[in-house]
């Protein structure tokens, strides 16, 4: 393998036929001005040949379920590893995707709950236990007099298919009635079930009425109903009520059943573990006119944390796995390393905790251990977004990958910003070539080489004006980046300020981690607000008072983060929220449409001598309709 990735004649986009080697098993920054064709020579050159190589070298069966990219324009490339990109981009718009699931702890979590979790009633709070066949006699001989019952044995549980051989063999073994979905139905007679739904199927062991002297018939039907289960259904017909007894896991005071114990029984994404009322959630739903902004209103019954209660009511020192989700990257860890447990236990986690842990520090490292691990995807900046699917990759463990990243700095505050780096140093450190797309100068300071794109914008740019260490770039007259980083160039900084027009003042904002703040922020002038990632700014400005005063201005259902009240709303009369989502819904779209222009454009050319003779309208230099388009 090459020492060098070496690009020959690449003429992407703005590109002019440059030439260029770059280290290998390096951190590279790439630099220049917006424009300069900084992202057309790492994402649209080297990272699409990479990935197109990749591709080319799967069968034919594979490469069907993946995007398959086009050649770049360029003469050759060698050297080229298999190439990974992490761009900034909205993670997912999903609602049920969170940290927790797009990193992959809260599998673990799953299983760590699965195995050393402690099941206690969710009406009671005692332990729960495995059920004796004796104890469930008892509890059933316990109802009241003359109660009518009837004892089920269940053998299909929320599984699909027909299961016409299961309700034979019940016929052939003497059963004449099950409860299939609800309904009582003869097993003698034609049952038709839908082959792609789920189905719960209980055979119906004995229908009797509790009076004393009932005690050996209740046993017989006990006992025959756990030869075919696990579980037992006592139905009280009069109260229309199901008591469930499991010779696993039951409460030994009032009687509450659970489950078989396992991963999916944590998942908010099956029907075993999603709470009912929001079906896993968290949240009451979201209508079209929130779509932008969600508005989450927790979940009356689960209270946000997704989970039926059966799940919610399992834990590991006094935190049930939704409650676990809820603290943040560092109290995780901080949990996780302070955890005891006894030697069965410990024997049976070590190796499960070691991976969340793993994962967490991770997190952490690359600057977001002020997330909560339940924090939907879609809330994430683009930026947080980028930072997860880096620490995923740094977990992952892999060498000899190039890879390439947009920007990853932007919106860091500068103590942050080491962080970062540092973990980008660790990449390289494995064994892999790191190229970053990079305006930030403490990046560009920590490279090991350095490509400084340019001169210009557009057709002024396309060229290397400058390539090499920092001492080198600095040392080029040619480079705009080295004027700045020689201290030649500055931004200027202005001498007078403009006095502010009037204030809009934030009182008592509570929202997150605020604490009852109150800020006063001027108008008619440049303001900016900073600090530190997680420090409260976005929570501020967009959960409390944009929404405030979209919900003022605009008759918004959009509620606005908990503040006690806004003072000199009566100087706004407009508000815009700009974000980092992209502009274009569709492939057609181009900023001359998205920003109207397009329309004038068309406008003029259906104006000329030539169009009028041939009756051309504007939209005949539409590529959006039929006889304009080609």
């Amino acid at each position: 393998m090459l020492d060098y990735i070496s690009v020959k004649g690449a003429r992407v986009h703005n590109l002019k036929n440059i030439d260029i080697k770059i280290p290998r098993d390096r951190l590279i920054v790439i630099t220049g001005p917006s424009g300069s064709g900084k992202s057309s020579l790492a994402f649209d050159t080297i990272y699409a040949e990479g990935q197109r190589r990749y591709v080319e070298s799967l069968s034919a069966y594979a490469r069907q379920f993946l995007e398959q990219l086009q050649k770049p324009d360029v003469d050759s490339i060698e050297g080229l590893s298999p190439s990974i990109a992490i761009e900034q981009k909205t993670t997912t718009k999903n609602p049920r995707s969170t940290i927790g699931t797009i990193t992959e702890i809260y599998d673990y979590l799953r299983v760590l709950y699965t195995r050393i979790g402690i099941p206690q009633c969710y009406n009671c709070g005692s332990s729960i236990a495995a059920q004796g066949m004796q104890q469930i006699i008892e509890t059933v001989m316990a109802l009241p007099s003359s109660s009518r019952i009837q004892i089920l044995s269940p053998i299909v549980i929320g599984r699909k298919g027909e299961y016409k051989k299961e309700l034979t063999e019940a016929t052939k073994k003497g059963f004449v009635r099950a409860r299939i979905d609800g309904e009582i139905v003869d097993l003698t007679g034609e049952i038709h079930l839908e082959k792609r739904k789920r189905h719960n199927i209980e055979i119906v062991i004995d229908r009797l009425i509790i009076k004393p002297g009932i005690d050996r018939r209740v046993s017989d039907a006990i006992e025959l109903a756990l030869k075919h289960s696990e579980l037992v259904i006592v139905n009280i017909v009069d109260e229309k009520r199901d008591i469930l007894f499991s010779r696993r896991l039951a409460c030994p005071k009032c009687g509450v059943s659970y489950p078989e114990i396992n991963p999916r029984f944590f998942s908010f994404n099956s029907q075993y573990g999603a709470c009912p009322k929001c079906n896993g959630l968290g949240f009451e739903g979201i209508s079209e006119v929130e779509e932008e902004f969600p508005m989450l209103r927790p979940c009356p019954a689960c209270g946000g944390l997704r989970l039926r209660k059966e799940a919610l009511s399992i834990r590991i020192n006094k935190l049930n796995i939704g409650e676990f989700s809820r603290l943040s990257i560092k109290e995780a860890i901080t949990f996780c390393e302070g955890l005891r447990l006894k030697e069965r236990e410990a024997l049976v986690a070590r190796r499960i905790l070691k991976e969340i842990k793993e994962r967490l520090l991770f997190l952490n490292r690359v600057g977001l251990g002020y997330l909560n691990l339940d924090r939907p995807a879609f809330s994430l900046s683009g930026g947080e977004g980028q930072r997860i699917r880096l620490a995923t990759q740094i977990g992952s463990s892999l060498t000899g990958v190039l890879y390439i990243l947009d920007e990853p700095s932007i919106g860091l505050h500068p103590r942050d910003c080491g962080k970062l780096l540092d973990s980008l140093c660790s990449l390289r450190e494995m064994g892999n070539t790191v190229i970053v797309v990079e305006h930030d100068e403490e990046t560009i300071k920590r490279a090991d080489y350095i490509v400084d794109m340019g001169p210009g914008a557009g057709v002024k740019g396309g060229y290397v004006v400058a390539e090499g260490s920092l001492r080198e770039i600095q040392a080029n007259k040619q480079s705009l980046t080295g004027s700045y980083l020689r201290g030649v160039l500055s931004i200027p900084i202005p001498e007078k300020r403009k006095k502010p027009r009037g204030y809009i003042t934030i009182l008592g904002a509570q929202e997150f981690n605020l604490k009852n703040i109150n800020v006063k922020i001027p108008l008619g002038i440049f303001t900016c607000i900073t600090g530190v990632s997680g420090s409260g700014k976005s929570t501020l400005i967009f959960e409390i008072l944009y929404k405030a005063l979209v919900r003022r201005l605009y008759s918004s259902r959009l509620i606005p983060g908990k503040h006690r009240g806004i003072a000199g709303i009566e100087n706004i009369d407009k508000v815009i929220h700009i974000d980092q989502s992209p502009i274009g819904r569709t492939p057609r779209s181009n900023p001359a449409t998205y920003a109207g222009i397009f329309a004038f454009i068309r406008e003029l050319y259906s104006q000329l001598p030539d169009s009028r003779v041939r009756g051309y309208s504007p939209g005949r230099f539409s590529f959006n309709v039929v006889g304009g388009r080609c």
